[in-house]
């Protein structure tokens, strides 16, 4: 089993498109997006920038202040850099730590989930609160991956008005990326959504993300039985019922919120 071959340059000229023309609907003067230091972010600038020109899109760093130090931060600073984009750096500590002494009012013992979401959600308000003053649209930097799985937050990262690479899994993403002259370094850096010291997405996921996407690709694109997939890839069975779970635990993650029908009386 393989995926899908992609051809990169064809995929990036079809993204720049779709970009150019849902911004220019839009009647918006650009795009914003957070600049993390990692692969889909710097893949989505170099595709914004490459779409847009460089003029009109706007960088933002939103780091912690004990990650002013970090690699993510330098290579957050040499893909702004290497595409000439405006940038801004706008720390979160002070917005995380006004929400959480709030919270400790009613709950001391915040968990380390609910920590990682209001960092998450305070980059989100940063965000949308300069798309709202500039008339820019936020460009997610969500992967299929992910998405597929609701490795994101809610109303935070998975709060954007387009998602460029949201149809390409993570290691057509990485394919992208070699394409567009995103550096080595953080191509091949793993990958981690950064909310914590150490954070690495693969101890979080069912499986590494080559095999992770041949897993999603044969469950949600060829509609393969979890048993046949696990036979084979040669893969244990609960790696693929870990996927399934994900996935359907995750739907209201991935769709407007529920609502009951509105019933119309007849007559």
């Amino acid at each position: 089993m393989t995926l899908q071959k992609l051809v990169p340059k064809s995929e990036i000229e079809r993204i720049c498109r779709f970009i150019e023309s849902y911004v220019s609907k839009a009647h918006a003067a650009g795009a914003v997006l957070g600049l993390s230091g990692g692969i889909d972010s710097a893949v989505v600038a170099f595709l914004v920038a490459k779409s847009l020109g460089k003029e009109k899109v706007l960088g933002v760093l939103m780091f912690e202040d004990d990650s002013k130090n970090s690699n993510d931060y330098k290579d957050a600073r040499s893909v702004a850099s290497q595409l000439e984009i405006p940038t801004l750096e706008l720390g979160i500590t002070p917005i995380v730590s006004s929400v959480t002494d709030r919270l400790h009012m009613a709950d001391r013992n915040l968990s380390r989930l609910t920590l990682a979401n209001i960092k998450s959600r305070s980059r989100m308000i940063l965000l949308y609160g300069l798309a709202n003053q500039r008339n820019l649209l936020v460009a997610g930097t969500g992967d299929k991956s992910e998405i597929e799985l609701g490795y994101f937050t809610k109303y935070g990262d998975g709060g954007v008005d387009f998602l460029p690479i949201g149809h390409l899994y993570k290691t057509e993403v990485l394919a992208l990326g070699k394409t567009l002259g995103v550096p080595r370094r953080i191509i091949t850096k793993p990958s981690s959504p950064r909310l914590w010291k150490n954070q690495r997405a693969t101890d979080e996921l069912p499986a590494d993300y080559p095999i992770l996407d041949l897993i999603l690709t044969e469950l949600f694109e060829h509609g393969q039985d979890p048993t046949t997939i696990a036979r084979d890839l040669r893969l244990n069975d609960d790696m693929i019922a870990r996927a399934l779970d994900l996935h359907q635990q995750s739907r209201h993650k991935r769709f407007m919120p529920k609502s009951l029908r509105r019933i119309v009386p007849k007559g």
